[in-house]
């Protein structure tokens, strides 16, 4: 089964202060590669929140992002009046051991730390008391992210299971066609040594011209790099059916690229060559696609 790298998914709790949504997107990259963004008040969260992506995602440029969003009068701060009064009384005392004068402008002490209750606190409280909220909020938006990543994969099947068969149809021409180029290039070798051994009027030994014919014809022999690719390709199709996958496919890529490449460097023949670009072609289109692959 493919699981495509790229893909994005989301979820979101309603709290009484406000909406909490977490977003997650998923590009494609060799390892794990994962980022949290949480605002101020979530922050305790975020080794939590990274523990749970390790665990469902295998690879991929992860981003997981939360916003907060207020319902309407939560934003407005409250007095803490125990907390105001006991302030004000200490600085008056002060200024009066010290004949100082002290301001009657409130505003003034609104701006000291702890006076104002601010609504951040209601959401620091939540991700301190209710983890277990977070957790389902986190793999919520996984499972949203893993439905899109496996939609698109379920393409990327299609395309390259496509290229697969038609890559498996070059290979099988590759290999018929080179029965018949080896013969052509042994004989048209054979037809040269003769000639040039005529032309210099030496004696023509058969059991020596077939064993120089043997030993060069060797090197043209490409029968053992069409059974590898024959084999490569029958493992490649098999191993799509796993997950993850996306590293096995590029390895076997990696693989049927090299016989390709071989074959191509061993036979002079030109259609046999033409077939080595189509499937050289192919193989890459194919590489493509397996880059996306979880």
């Amino acid at each position: 089964m493919f699981v495509s790298m790229t893909g994005f998914g989301s979820k979101s709790h309603e709290f009484s202060w406000g909406t909490v949504k977490f977003e997650v997107t998923s590009v494609n990259h060799k390892f794990q590669d994962f980022s949290v963004r949480l605002p101020r008040e979530l922050s305790s969260l975020e080794n939590r929140i990274l523990s749970i992506l390790r665990s469902s995602i295998t690879r991929g440029k992860v981003k997981l992002s939360a916003e907060i969003t207020w319902n309407p009068g939560a934003k407005i701060p409250a007095i803490d009046n125990d907390g105001f009064s006991a302030f004000v009384n200490q600085v008056r005392s002060i200024a009066g051991q010290n004949n100082l004068e002290v301001s009657n402008d409130i505003t003034s002490f609104l701006m000291i730390p702890g006076v104002l209750d601010t609504t951040g606190n209601l959401a620091e409280e939540a991700a301190l008391v209710n983890p277990e909220i977070w957790d389902d909020l986190t793999l919520g938006a996984v499972a949203a992210l893993m439905e899109m990543k496996k939609s698109e994969g379920s393409k990327l099947h299609k395309k390259v299971e496509d290229d697969l068969i038609v890559l498996e149809g070059i290979a099988a021409s590759l290999k018929e066609r080179w029965k018949t180029a080896y013969s052509e290039a042994v004989e048209n070798l054979r037809a040269r040594i003769e000639t040039v051994m005529e032309h210099y009027d030496l004696e023509i030994d058969e059991a020596r011209i077939a064993q120089e014919v043997a030993l060069i014809s060797d090197k043209w022999d490409v029968s053992e790099e069409t059974a590898r690719l024959e084999a490569h390709t029958g493992k490649f199709r098999q191993t799509m059916n796993e997950e993850p996958c996306g590293k096995k496919l590029d390895f076997l890529i990696q693989e049927m690229n090299r016989e390709i490449n071989t074959m191509g460097s061993k036979v002079n023949d030109a259609d046999f060559r033409w077939g080595v670009v189509e499937a050289k072609t192919c193989i890459e289109r194919m590489r493509e696609q397996i880059q996306n692959i979880e």
